[in-house]
């Protein structure tokens, strides 16, 4: 029995089943009988009316500003007019064509006008070879004139032969269409950064403009022109192998960043593109759009720089170059170019850093011509001397020298070292102090103060000698000479920190006199401006660690700000960055004392650089340095500000400059403009009491 009622019920589900299947088929047939037979008609003409295509929105770059939210770099849009391919006949695209050249010329918008017959159709605009070849394309006689080309073409594209000149317009546009092709999913440019007038009309008289759209195109802007080129950097097109890495971000013929900011934040600012669908009708006429990815902006980079301050930065090293170059401190140095650097003390933001030459982002866009490049390229104005320039410091690294000869417990700060003139120690190396050439004789008894206001060389061939070179070499490291100072941004050089290992690799060996010359910042002591900014700015704070840094924050588009650990971590992917590994040292307030105290005094009377801050309201510590590069005289400028309470560090570096003194006056006009300061005069007094002096390398 309860077999039975099994089966029955199975067979109940089974019939229920069937039912459903047939009434769901039946349903399926009847919508495709409306759908073919019914309505069918209707749905072709629709479909056979209607194309569709996808268009790209780009994003917009995100932008550069100063620590006060000044715009360095932006991105402006623009729009552009473009043509495809539709199912209208020869009249329809005619007269399309001439709607649209009427509109361009009412609003002087230049488009593509190649056609090689004039605009009165008297005259060929090629002759020879060339007129033979494009009469050959179109089947033409040799003896053809030009209007009989213009009838030839009149019957051709069916264009009205009643206004002779408005068919040149038209063929204009025509022969444009030949030369470069277009279909309906590939457009013909016709007009780019057109007024947003033309836009307006072509949008409310769509009809009259069948296969035409307008699209918009970003464009990178340089609102101050070449003001903080180095760091901004500039955009270009991308290469073929930058492509072939980036092929999901990026399209072959987009732009992307090169150097500085630009370059080593690419993937912050480029933002990410959005897609749109435009709908037409066979005839061109746009019936819809539908945004179906909108665009992401680029992040905002703020950087800790003052626009004003790099302004007064670079224009005081542009005035000083040249009044160098021009004898306008007694005698001329034919400098090449040089570098400054301004950073807070404190907290190690770079707030100006120049180098000369500069150039100006704005020629990259839209394509650099070759005759521009080539000039760039010959002054090597792309080169970023303030971190990729390593060069021999001079006495300015006697304060290295000072510091760990005084913690060493090798020196004190009441000792006082006898300089004769000549250091006699080695017999087979006798240095001699930069005061022996003129007068034949030393400073004689001088402290460590002293020693840094005159800077005696005699002195330090002292304490260097008796510190010996690992002693120095472990200060010099934690003022981060010789090591990348990690900005963020790209080619900084790690510079290089004479030492045995050092002489070793170029196949010479360590002696007595590398040590001496070491100490007085020769031998194969080479660093960065923005190293040497660093070292000083430690100094002055007592010898606290800082690091420099030029971004300040990064703002991103959907509201939030990138973390400085995010922000530190993708430097150290992108630019390859290590972390800081050394190691961390203290120094007693007496001892710093002692060498600020000579600092102050160089331009206080009696010192190297007295004579630019004769009168200045500002108590500035400072130190002047030459050093001998080739045949070259490299001038260095290292000061901070104000002495009794340091906020920043500047440094100055010309190229065959001639004397350090030279330099401080653009130290002195970033020192006054910082703080506020109205200047009376630029004018600098000279100290003609004040001996020139360069230190001697062996």
């Amino acid at each position: 029995m309860k077999k039975k009622i099994k089966k029955e019920n199975t067979n109940f589900r089974f019939n229920v089943l069937t039912v459903l299947i047939y009434i769901i088929g039946i349903i399926l047939i009847v919508k495709l009988f409306e759908l073919q037979i019914v309505n069918g008609a209707k749905y072709r003409e629709i479909s056979n009316t209607r194309l569709s295509r996808e268009s790209i929105l780009e994003a917009s770059r995100g932008e550069i500003l100063d620590r006060s939210g000044n715009v360095l770099a932006t991105t402006t849009s623009s729009f552009n007019i473009e043509l495809y391919k539709t199912k209208s006949d020869n009249k329809t695209l005619n007269k399309c064509i001439l709607n649209l050249i009427e509109l361009f010329e009412a609003y002087n918008v230049s488009y593509p006008n190649s056609f090689p017959i004039n605009n009165e159709c008297t005259e060929f605009t090629i002759d020879g070879d060339n007129l033979k070849a494009w009469l050959s394309k179109y089947k033409l006689p040799e003896n053809t004139t030009p209007q009989d080309a213009m009838n030839y073409f009149i019957k051709k594209y069916d264009i009205n032969p009643e206004d002779i000149i408005k068919a040149r317009k038209i063929m204009s546009i025509r022969n444009e269409i030949l030369t470069k092709g277009y279909s309906s999913i590939k457009s013909l440019d016709l007009a780019k950064n057109v007024p947003r007038e033309v836009v307006a009309q072509i949008s409310e008289k769509n009809f009259e403009f069948p296969g035409v759209t307008i699209s918009t195109e970003t464009e990178r802007k340089y609102n101050y022109g070449s003001l903080a080129s180095h760091i901004i950097g500039y955009i270009g097109r991308i290469t073929e192998k930058e492509y072939e890495q980036e092929k999901e971000a990026y399209n072959n013929d987009d732009y992307i960043g090169k150097t500085g900011i630009e370059g080593a934040f690419e993937k912050y600012l480029r933002g990410e593109k959005g897609k749109k669908e435009i709908e037409m009708s066979v005839d061109g006429t746009v019936t819809g759009e539908t945004t179906t990815q909108e665009p992401l902006q680029g992040s905002t980079i703020v950087l800790t720089i003052d626009s004003k301050l790099q302004e007064i930065a670079e224009r005081s090293l542009a005035n000083n170059i040249e009044k160098i170059r021009n004898g306008g401190f007694s005698r001329a140095y034919n400098a090449l170019g040089g570098c400054v650097v301004a950073i807070d003390v404190r907290s190690g933001e770079i707030i100006a850093m120049a180098s000369n030459p500069d150039y100006n982002p704005s020629s990259w866009v839209g394509g650099i011509s070759v005759a521009e490049y080539n000039e760039i390229k010959e002054k090597n104005s792309l080169f970023n001397k303030s971190i990729s320039g390593a060069y021999a410091p001079g006495s300015i690294f006697k304060m290295v020298t000072a510091l760990a000869g005084l913690e060493s417990g090798a020196i004190s700060t009441k000792e006082t070292i006898n300089d004769t003139g000549i250091y006699r120690k080695y017999k087979d190396y006798q240095p001699h102090c930069w005061v022996y050439d003129s007068y034949h004789r030393g400073h004689g008894y001088l402290n460590v103060s002293g020693a840094i206001q005159h800077s005696c060389n005699y002195f330090f061939y002292e304490v260097g000698d008796r510190i010996k070179i690992d002693t120095l070499d472990r200060y010099a490291r934690y003022f981060g000479l010789g090591l990348k100072t990690r900005v963020e941004l790209p080619s900084e050089t790690a510079g290089t920190l004479a030492s045995p290992e050092i002489a070793k690799k170029v196949g010479e060996t360590w002696s007595s006199g590398r040590n001496l010359s070491a100490a007085i910042g020769q031998s194969y002591n080479a660093f960065s401006p923005l190293q040497i900014a660093k070292y000083i700015a430690m100094v002055a704070n007592g010898g606290n660690k800082v690091n420099p840094t030029i971004i300040k924050r990064i703002l991103n588009s959907d509201g939030t700000e990138s973390l400085k650990s995010e922000i530190a971590e993708y430097c150290k992917q992108e630019l390859g960055l290590e972390d800081d590994t050394t190691e961390n040292l203290t120094f007693s307030q007496e001892n710093i004392s002692a060498v600020l105290e000579g600092m102050r005094s160089v331009t206080d009377e009696g010192g190297t650089a007295s004579s630019v801050f004769r009168g200045f309201d500002i108590e500035v510590g400072g130190k002047t340095g030459s050093a001998e590069a080739g045949r070259n005289v490299n001038a260095w400028f290292a000061g901070f500000a104000p002495y009794n309470d340091p906020e920043i560090a500047v440094v100055v570096m010309v190229e065959n400059g001639g004397h350090g003194f030279y330099t401080a006056e653009v130290a002195k006009e970033i020192i006054a403009e910082y703080f506020g300061m109205n200047l009376s005069s630029n004018e600098i007094y000279e100290n003609n009491q004040a001996i020139s002096y360069l230190e001697n390398i062996q």
